[in-house]
């Protein structure tokens, strides 16, 4: 990722921080939409569930800088995520709900730089995520 980028990831998740539950809640409604198959993972509250996301989402973000110091506790929960059933392919849909979430929250201020910026965050994180939970040829699924 560019500093540029960085920035714009970071930006305009400071603009959905005050709007977090509302996110949060978009985020998995959309989700369950196009992924239909993920939602028996989800087995909590989905509040909290919709807090965690945004907590840890929040951590990432202002971690972009110095990514290598988020990393071990991406790869972490991703390894967790596989006992929840999380497989490989679950990732796709993950990024296209935030992606989404984010533009209907920003409206406007969801820029086609701020969107591919998001992308890049979400692919560089996800692809470690996998790497680390699916080692070898299945991480080449997501």
């Amino acid at each position: 990722m560019t500093p540029d980028q960085i920035q714009l990831v970071q930006s305009s998740f400071s603009k959905v921080a005050p709007i977090a539950e509302d996110a949060a809640a978009l985020f998995y409604g959309h989700l369950f939409e196009i992924a239909p198959e993920v939602r028996p993972l989800f087995k909590s509250d989905l509040k909290e569930q919709g807090r965690k996301l945004m907590t840890t989402l929040g951590v990432v973000v202002n971690g972009l800088k110095n990514l290598e110091a988020v990393l071990p506790a991406a790869r972490e929960l991703a390894i967790r995520h596989v006992d929840y059933g999380v497989k490989a392919e679950d990732y796709r849909p993950v990024g296209e709900a935030l992606v989404w979430t984010l533009e209907k929250g920003l409206g406007d201020a969801f820029t086609e730089n701020t969107k591919q910026a998001w992308i890049a965050a979400y692919g560089a994180l996800s692809a470690v995520m996998i790497e680390a939970a699916y080692p070898g040829p299945a991480s080449a699924a997501g």
